[in-house]
């Protein structure tokens, strides 16, 4: 029986629209992570009650649902937001309303708000990582494909000054709509097959991401030798492909499901016993399920839902994540994470080449300034077999 003791938190994920996979595996990273809580007990022994709104992969329903949220339903605290325009649509609604909003998703930094608490990567901590590979891997003329809208251009943005930093080239920067169709890849292709760069850097994003690598395989280009590199194709859009339509294409995020580690491990099988042997686990969704426990050792600590106690407790709070351990930075409310590299295999699956020794400090702005120092302030990279 639901009763007023309860901690309410609001959970903010599409379960319609072109980002639903990915979403959806935020969500139910989510509820599990508030299962978890509950088995154990609860908050200071009263249970957390989450309330889920689709908002279907609209940032107008985004801001329409949080403010119901904030007022109709007298919640605090908001777990949600995909893609980069949903969070802009909400966060003014959080600081309005003096709530709280965890975001769990990577994105292009150059962000901060003392009501926003970031888990996902920004760019240091993996825009840095994915461009020297690739550099070092591949070559250094690179063709940028992204989804119409504000991440893939500063996401683009940020490559391009490493690129050139590095003494590369960008040979073409393209963008499609982010409700794509496969016609809007035609143009792509043709501009690939006529530049012949070394690497294709992709934000393009959900349902679009399966359309690009379906006409990347068919149009006959070799992954070994050219691949696609991305930080939005994830173990959500590889379960919407066929497992040799993304072979040897690379994806750079702070967590893998197949990483093999304890913890991971522990967490993948909860994932799947709950959610079944098929649901991807994702690095946003590992970010939603860090910052629910994160959000209830604060709540413990504080003793209230008051959003400006919970912030206070949060900032310096670490957690042993299936990751690897994660510290909230006190300085931006964005969280130290571990950086990963994964080059997808025959069977839809990620095998992780190389990962950084220690956790990344996050820089959202780009503080430092030239890519020497970017290189000189990434922790060494350990190569994978």
């Amino acid at each position: 029986m639901v009763t007023n003791g309860d901690w309410r938190l609001g959970i903010l994920f599409s379960r319609s629209g072109v980002t639903a996979a990915a979403e959806i595996a935020e969500a139910n990273a989510a509820l599990l992570a508030v299962e978890e809580i509950n088995a154990r007990g609860g908050v200071l022994g009263r249970p957390i009650r989450p309330t889920f709104y689709d908002p279907e992969c609209s940032p107008q329903k985004y801001r329409e649902l949080a403010v119901r949220l904030l007022t109709e339903d007298k919640i605090r605290s908001v777990v949600g937001c995909y893609m980069s325009t949903a969070r802009k649509a909400v966060l003014p609604e959080i600081e309005a309303y003096r709530g709280l909003l965890f975001y769990p998703t990577f994105y292009e930094g150059f962000e901060y708000s003392p009501r926003c608490f970031y888990a996902g990567s920004s760019s240091n901590q993996n825009a840095v990582q994915l461009a020297r590979y690739l550099m070092e891997t591949f070559g250094k003329r690179f063709l940028l494909v992204g989804s119409n809208y504000v991440f893939p251009y500063e996401y683009n943005r940020v490559v391009t000054d490493l690129v050139m930093s590095g003494k590369g080239s960008i040979a073409d920067e393209i963008y499609v709509p982010v409700e794509a169709t496969r016609r809007d890849f035609e143009p792509v292709i043709r501009q690939i097959r006529k530049l012949k760069p070394d690497v294709v850097v992709s934000n393009v994003v959900g349902t679009g991401a399966v359309l690009l690598y379906e006409a990347y395989k068919e149009a006959g280009f070799d992954a070994r030798t050219m691949p696609i590199a991305s930080l939005s194709t994830t173990e959500a859009e590889l379960a919407e492909m066929a497992p040799e339509i993304a072979v040897g294409h690379l994806t750079a995020a702070s967590f893998f499901e197949t990483l093999d580690t304890p913890e991971a491990r522990r967490f993948v099988s909860a994932f799947k016993r709950r959610f079944g042997d098929a649901a991807p686990v994702t690095a946003s969704a590992e970010a939603a399920y860090c910052q629910i426990h994160l959000y209830a050792k604060a709540l413990e600590m504080a003793g209230d839902d008051e959003p400006d106690v919970v912030a206070r407790h949060l900032r310096g709070l670490e957690f042993d994540a299936p990751q690897g351990r994660i510290r909230v930075d006190p300085d931006n409310n964005h969280t130290e994470l571990w950086s990963r590299i994964g080059r997808i295999n025959a069977q839809g699956r990620f095998d992780i080449v190389w990962q950084s020794e220690t956790r990344v400090k996050p820089d959202p702005y780009f503080v430092t300034s030239a890519f020497d120092d970017w290189m000189e302030s990434t922790p060494r990279m350990k190569r994978r077999t």
